[in-house]
Formats: structure tokens, C-alpha cells, sequence
């Protein structure tokens, strides 16, 4: 196998036909990205539609803003433009609170829809959110349900007559491997359980087809690959075949039929409107609305191909780079089989991870001992690829990473 320059790169870089995107970022001078799987590059739009928020809905027309500037109809206006990037319909995806609470909503949604089943499935490799949040309902609900944690490649085997629902993350957050979601959807269905998908790190960063595979529930964050913000508002799916029979347990404000009758009793608004809770917030909103219009134009098949282009030419570099440095491939080596990230095990893997952050090639840290690179294709560049790498294999060769700096852990990892 020939050798790749830094130049086969660049050349790369000059055809992609998504180089359009980048420039709908503030990417800084002289930083290689690759953790927009953890928090998204700001969008250039971003800060001067917040300064217009704050100083002119805001600043200028005061409450009248949330109806002269539309700001309660914030949470189904962006749920609308998210639902083209998931496969669902507009009136199927609410974007509001976060993704735990929305966890809680759905899961107790789905459970109801299945009152003589106890089991919740998942796998070992979910989020820990998903799996506290279910932990916490389960006691709540204290009727005898149970979560049962089971390897990835063995949902679809334990499927049986005492699952209510099956949750799973699509993308495992550590690895970068990928689950079957319409193999998974279709085992559920025949088996009577319902699905419920956690899309953190699928939105944005390839084809969702929620409806097409028939998914019954789904969540997900607006701060990595939809390039919200620290702290974006999540969103969540229902699907239509289950919006008039379903009722989330938060009984909020904005989940009324009639807020602003200001009844003393809770009845629910008809259809996706009922899961929200609180009031929406704005400014958060208004910085995810710029997030969802970075992908104005982009068709996430090239988005997809792209992903998996950057993450093969990675593997590839560090195999010609880097060998004998004791990394070991930690994510599924068939691109199909993962998603937008490439994850390396490594004995030193944090104080590695600080080296290469402190010598301008930003990934994190999954403990025990992976190093996550992620590949937002919107911003990130085969030049990038090629610059990691080469840091990389630098703070190895000098064992750089054995600075004590590098080894004092920080809060977030």
C-alpha cells in the first residue's frame, strides 16, 4: 500500500464538495478540531444573532418578544427543521429541556404503552444518562421493572416476551460502533417491545431515517453534531402512531392545552406538544437555530461519505505513522459499522490526549484508557487528519505526554 503525503491531503481538500461549509464556522487559527462529537465548532451566524436577541427582542421589545418575535413557538419551529435531518415529520420532534428529562419522558411514555411488561433492554455501551435516568424511573415506579444491561451484539437475541422497551444509543459514545437501527427496529416490533433511540451521535453527523425504519421513540442533544452550544437544548421524537395515545409524566406549563387559562388542573395539549415541560429558552434556542442552518444546502449522504473518508484516512495514517506506540484500534475497522469518530486505546491514553490538546489537535478522553477523535465533515478537513496524526506520532516518539502537566486530570475529561 503506497504512502500518504500531506499534499494527497490537501488535494483532497480542494475537491470535496463540502469545503462550502467550513466557512460557516469560526474554526481558530492553527487548532485542529476533532471533538465535535463532544461540542460542535461555533457557528459564524451565532453571536451576532444572539447579540440581536438580546438587544433588540430582548433589550428593546421586552415580553412582547414572545409574541412579536415568535419565541414560544420556538420549541416546534426548530423540532420542525431538525425533523428533515432524522427522518421524521415536522409535527413529530419538539426541541426542548434536556436529554435526560427527555429520557424520563419518553421511556415513561413507552412502559405505559406496555403495562404488563417489566424489562427495560440496553446495552454496556450506552450513555451513562440513559441508564440512570431508567435506574431512577424504575425505582419510582416501583412495579416491578427492571433495567438489564446486555453486550451490543446480543439486543437483538434478548428480545422476548418481557421487554417493553428496548433503548439503546446508536452510536456508542466510546467506540464509534453502530447499531442496526432498522434490523433492531424490526426484531422489537416482532417481539412487542418499542424502541427507544438515542441519537446524540447520529443527528448531524449522517442520514437518520427514524420513520423509515420504524423507531418509536427517540432523543437527542443539540450541542455536538447540530452545533447548538454548550448546553443546547435537546429534542425528542415521537412517532405519529403514537401521539394520541401517549402522555409523558412531567406535567409543565407548556405542556398544557390552554397555558394562558391558567386552569388549576393538567390536560394535556394534543399531539408532540404535551412533552414539553417548561418555558423554552430562548437565548439557547436562538443559538441552536444557527446550528441547524449550518446544514442549509447540505445533502447528509455527502455528509456520510465524507465521515467515513476521514475516519478510514485516519486509521490508515496511524497504521503508516504510528505503529509500535502501543495504540490499539478501539472502534469497529469496517466504516458501515461506525459512526463519525475513531476511538484509540492507549495505557497513557489521558495524559496522551493532553499533549496533543496542548500542541493544538483537540479530541478527549473516555475512560479508562480511549482517545476519541471525532469527524464533524461540515468543518473538518483531510488536512486535519493529516496534522493529527503527525502531532500525534510526535507526542509519542518524544513521550511528551510524561510531562506532569499532562498528567493532572482535570474536571472534565
Amino acid at each position: 500500500m503506497s504512502l500518504i503525503d500531506r499534499a494527497q491531503c490537501v488535494a483532497l481538500d480542494a475537491e470535496d464538495p463540502l469545503a462550502f461549509a467550513r466557512t460557516r464556522f469560526e474554526i481558530p487559527e492553527g487548532i485542529v478540531y476533532l471533538d465535535g462529537n463532544s461540542l460542535g465548532a461555533l457557528p459564524k451566524e451565532t453571536a451576532g444573532r444572539i447579540d440581536t436577541v438580546i438587544r433588540q427582542q430582548w433589550g428593546r421589545d421586552l415580553i412582547t418578544g414572545w409574541n412579536k418575535h415568535g419565541w414560544v413557538e420556538l420549541p416546534r419551529r426548530l423540532g420542525a427543521k431538525l425533523a428533515k435531518l432524522i427522518g421524521a415529520e415536522a409535527d413529530e420532534v419538539l426541541i426542548c429541556d434536556s436529554t435526560s428529562l427527555n429520557v424520563f419522558k419518553l421511556l415513561s411514555a413507552a412502559l405505559a404503552l406496555r403495562p404488563d411488561r417489566k424489562v427495560i433492554l440496553s446495552d454496556t455501551g450506552n450513555f451513562p444518562t440513559d441508564l440512570y435516568m431508567a435506574e431512577g424511573l424504575a425505582q419510582l415506579l416501583n412495579s416491578g421493572h427492571r433495567l438489564e444491561l446486555v453486550a451490543p451484539d446480543k439486543v437483538a437475541e434478548r428480545i422476548a416476551a418481557d421487554v417493553a422497551v428496548v433503548m439503546l444509543t446508536e452510536i456508542d459514545y466510546r467506540t464509534g460502533r453502530r447499531h442496526d437501527m432498522a434490523a433492531i427496529n424490526a426484531r422489537a416490533k416482532a417481539g412487542g417491545a418499542l424502541t427507544v433511540w438515542d441519537l446524540a451521535h447520529s443527528a448531524g453527523a449522517m442520514p437518520v431515517d427514524l420513520n423509515g425504519t420504524g423507531a418509536d421513540f427517540a432523543i437527542g442533544c443539540g450541542y455536538k453534531y447540530l452545533n447548538g452550544g454548550p448546553g443546547a437544548p435537546a429534542f425528542l421524537f415521537v412517532a405519529s402512531r403514537w401521539l394520541a395515545e401517549t402522555q409523558q409524566p412531567l406535567f409543565g406549563w407548556f405542556g398544557h392545552a390552554a397555558p394562558f387559562a391558567f386552569e388549576t388542573n393538567y390536560q394535556p395539549k394534543a399531539g408532540i406538544g404535551r412533552f414539553q415541560v417548561g418555558t423554552p429558552p430562548v437565548l439557547s434556542m436562538a443559538a441552536l437555530e444557527c446550528g441547524l442552518a449550518t446544514f442549509d444546502g447540505v445533502d447528509l449522504g455527502m455528509v456520510r461519505m465524507k465521515s467515513l473518508a476521514l475516519a478510514d484516512l485516519m486509521i490508515r495514517l496511524v497504521e503508516q505513522e504510528c505503529a509500535g506506540y502501543g495504540l490499539a484500534l478501539a472502534s469497529p475497522a469496517d466504516g458501515a459499522q461506525r459512526g463519525s469518530q475513531v476511538s484509540y486505546a492507549h495505557a497513557a491514553g489521558y495524559a496522551v490526549m493532553q499533549a496533543l490538546i496542548g500542541g493544538g489537535v483537540i479530541g478527549d478522553f473516555r475512560a479508562p484508557d480511549l482517545m476519541r477523535f471525532g469527524f464533524t465533515p461540515l468543518y473538518v478537513r483531510y488536512q486535519d487528519v493529516w496534522d493529527a496524526v503527525a502531532t500525534l506520532k510526535n507526542v509519542l516518539a518524544t513521550a511528551e505526554w510524561r510531562k506532569p502537566a499532562f498528567n493532572e486530570r482535570a474536571a472534565v475529561t
